[in-house]
């Protein structure tokens, strides 16, 4: 391939990239400027990724993106083939077809008609292509068969994504996170088995294929399954019911690493927690590695048996909790740093500030910035941000009551220390003014709706690292500071009497 022809297809490509952008902004990832274009062969367009699982991404939820921007950058029927590093391009197959359709050697106006039809990797007979080459019709590979090169043993995706590096550590997941990094370093033997539990959407499933990822990365040959309850339950009445128990166990028993995802499924499923008790005991037998999550903990899944709840508490038991707003602020920067975004600071606190409940919601945030400024066409700041998720914000507000002002907290905070208006909002810095400043400051996130530099303006003009350093020096001095603490409640039972709270 020549200097020019590298060239056009890298040009091809940025199109490409760039309508996926425009038009899929959900779908676009930081890491789709590290693919290789390939060129044309057989009526596709080659796109290599970085690895298996990048490759598996792209199959599983861009065809249908990459696809419309392909045929609109080029006005050509052709179809994205995605490959991973040792994925062969130009395979036997495709040369075979090449050789062949030059022997037939088509009419000038059939191979210019523009016709096109799917290949046998989508389901033709060898005569239905024969006949296809006959007229000059040029072969290209359908979505669905792009599809069908993925695994099909009903494991589920690893979203590349998700590995440690973008985990956001907090006092809320620390021991789980913790756990997580030294099974993947040392699987089989760290703790075993591994059971992280909590609620839906704080990260539970993203420390599973962190795992996964750091342990194929490490052990490229390994032979892991990583499934949900659901599918070990489906794919064991199936076997049950077609006679291929052999087949299944040998999926679940034959591996170096078990992961299973929403454990607590297998309640009430009598034959399945037999299944799953002697599958469980034949890989800790074998030093193999099982991992489960579960939205609660072992004693507390219903209608489970109780010989499975002492094995699961033989390893480590784990909790992921909610996250707290400082590492929500991380997980949204994170999150639109992957997607090739920049959140203004303004933007990040609001949207961590009102939305406290999970992680899929914080991330359902930014994808609906992300349309919302692509259809107004405006660029993503705290008025747009406000319009985008005008719904979400008037929830929080409502849920959380009128409640006192900035304004009332500083004149309560006054009251309360003996300590002026005007010397709260100053400059000073010794501790008679500082504390009580604050304390002002923790109150404010803690009550009020406004932003972190919002707050900071209203004291005097402050930015938002000094608020984050109020918020942080409060909430940790008053675990141990019992005076504190008595000032802090004080102040917050004046409040809500004042508010009517």
């Amino acid at each position: 391939m020549g200097i020019q022809d590298r060239q056009h297809d890298r040009s091809v490509l940025d199109d490409v990239l760039v309508k996926v952008k425009l038009n899929h902004p959900e779908h676009t990832r930081k890491w789709f400027e590290e693919l290789e274009p390939l060129g044309i062969a057989s009526g596709s367009f080659g796109v290599r990724a970085q690895s298996d699982m990048h490759r598996d991404y792209l199959r599983r939820t861009c065809l249908e993106a990459f696809n419309d921007a392909l045929g609109e950058t080029t006005g050509q029927l052709l179809a994205i083939r995605f490959l991973g590093p040792n994925d062969e391009w130009e395979s036997p197959i495709t040369t075979k077809r090449a050789e062949t359709k030059k022997a037939a050697a088509p009419t000038p106006a059939a191979a210019s008609s523009g016709s096109s039809i799917w290949s046998d990797e989508a389901g033709l007979s060898d005569q239905e292509l024969k006949d296809s080459q006959s007229l000059g019709v040029t072969p290209i590979v359908h979505a669905s068969s792009e599809r069908s090169r993925l695994d099909s043993s009903g494991a589920l995706p690893i979203n590349p994504d998700y590995g440690f590096n973008e985990f956001v550590i907090g006092p809320n997941n620390r021991l789980a996170h913790a756990a997580s990094v030294a099974v993947a370093e040392n699987p089989g033997f760290a703790y075993n088995p591994l059971f992280i539990h909590g609620g839906v959407g704080l990260g539970k499933t993203h420390l599973l294929q962190a795992i996964c990822l750091r342990i194929t990365q490490e052990n490229p040959g390994i032979n892991l399954h990583y499934v949900s309850c659901d599918g070990f339950m489906t794919q064991f009445m199936s076997a049950v019911q077609s006679g291929k128990m052999a087949e299944f166990r040998h999926t679940f028993r034959d591996v170096d690493l078990l992961v299973i995802d929403d454990i607590h499924f297998l309640a009430k499923r009598d034959r399945t927690q037999e299944e799953f008790f002697h599958t469980f005991n034949a890989l800790y037998q074998a030093n193999k590695q099982i991992i489960l999550s579960s939205d609660a903990p072992p004693e507390e899944i219903p209608d489970l048996e109780e010989r499975l709840v002492s094995r699961f508490m033989w390893g480590l038991v784990a909790k992921v909790e909610k996250p707290g707003f400082e590492t929500r602020i991380e997980i949204l920067k994170r999150k639109a740093d992957a997607r090739g975004i920049k959140l203004p600071e303004p933007v990040v606190t609001e949207i961590a500030h009102y939305i406290d409940t999970n992680i899929r919601e914080l991330e359902g945030a930014i994808t609906k910035l992300q349309i919302y400024a692509n259809v107004e066409k405006r660029d993503i700041d705290l008025d747009m941000a406000r319009d985008a998720l005008g719904a979400e914000f008037a929830a929080a507000v409502s849920a959380q009551g009128t409640g006192p002002t900035i304004d009332r907290i500083i004149s309560e905070i006054s009251g309360y220390y003996s300590v002026k208006r005007t010397e709260i909002l100053g400059k000073r810095r010794h501790k008679s003014i500082a504390l009580p400043r604050q304390v002002g400051m923790y109150l404010s996130r803690k009550y009020t709706r406004h932003s972190l530099e919002e707050v900071g303006a209203h004291f005097g003009g402050r930015d938002h690292t000094t608020v984050m350093h109020a918020v942080r020096t409060i909430t940790s001095k008053s675990k141990d500071d019992e005076s504190l603490h008595s000032d802090v409640l004080a102040i917050e039972s004046r409040l809500r009497v004042g508010s009517g709270s």
